[in-house]
């Protein structure tokens, strides 16, 4: 059986260093390249790196791996998809429009990929059980955490989890009626009526926690991850995953039997 040649786009950063590593352990992998616009060695890894994606064209690839930045990211993912390269992306703050624009691309290349606002399992199970929990409890606020090095804010997983709660949930506006914020932004973004709050503090990695409220009763579901590791089951089962699918998904649930 052949190997998976892998890029990996962003291969310096926290979770791209991370997903290097992950790579290199997995006897079904090969890291053919790498990019990064800074780095001036022309091998790493055992692989060539590149400064621009334009010279990855024609590169003997299958899978796209890519936790650079939001500013870049979607065009990263538009370069993969055009190229033949199956895009497993970490990187969160796509619009509705670019992912509706890189999943038509894909249908019509017939390549699989997945754009994941989170990939640990723990953490699509908690919006898995956020949207099944919904249905009963519709008063519900989200707080997400992360380190103080985040760009965007609410977190991808938070938007995710919100967008998957508003399935089951009736739309209303919580909170008293005539509320009113003494401070702007103390209750947090609005989505559909309900709150999201982000906080961001050096020491965290990626938390997550779902609050329902009832009367008389209370429900909370947590998500903490703890170390970046925690991803890489996620990153490694989406590579694998896209190999047989022919459009790009969002969201890991769809390669998990939930």
């Amino acid at each position: 059986m052949s190997k998976i040649k892998v890029i990996i786009a962003g291969f310096k950063g926290r979770m791209g260093s991370t997903a290097v590593n992950m790579v290199l352990e997995q006897t079904d992998f090969d890291l053919v390249g790498l990019l990064d616009p800074f780095t001036t060695k022309i091998e790493a890894f055992g692989a060539p790196v590149f400064n621009v994606k334009e010279d990855l064209k024609g590169l003997a690839a299958d899978v796209w791996i890519d936790f650079t930045q939001p500013s870049v990211a979607f065009e990263n993912t538009k370069f993969a998809l055009e190229h033949g390269f199956r895009p497993v992306i970490g990187t969160t703050g796509f619009t509705e429009e670019q992912i509706a624009e890189l999943t038509e691309i894909s249908c019509l290349k017939k390549l699989g990929g997945l754009i994941a606002p989170n990939f640990a399992l723990g953490a699509v199970l908690l919006m898995q059980f956020s949207k099944s929990a919904a249905k009963y409890f519709p008063d519900v606020e989200i707080i997400e955490l992360h380190h103080d090095k985040k760009k965007d804010a609410p977190s991808g997983t938070a938007v995710k989890t919100a967008e998957l709660i508003a399935e089951n949930r009736k739309s209303h506006k919580q909170g008293a009626p005539d509320e009113l914020e003494t401070l702007a932004g103390a209750r947090g973004a609005d989505v559909d009526g309900m709150r999201i709050h982000s906080v961001r503090l050096p020491g965290l990695v990626a938390h997550q926690e779902v609050i329902f409220g009832s009367v008389g009763e209370g429900l909370t579901l947590r998500h903490d991850s703890y170390d970046r590791v925690s991803f890489m089951t996620g990153v490694a089962l989406a590579v694998r995953e896209v190999m047989e699918v022919n459009e790009l998904k969002y969201g890991l649930e769809h390669f998990l039997d939930l």
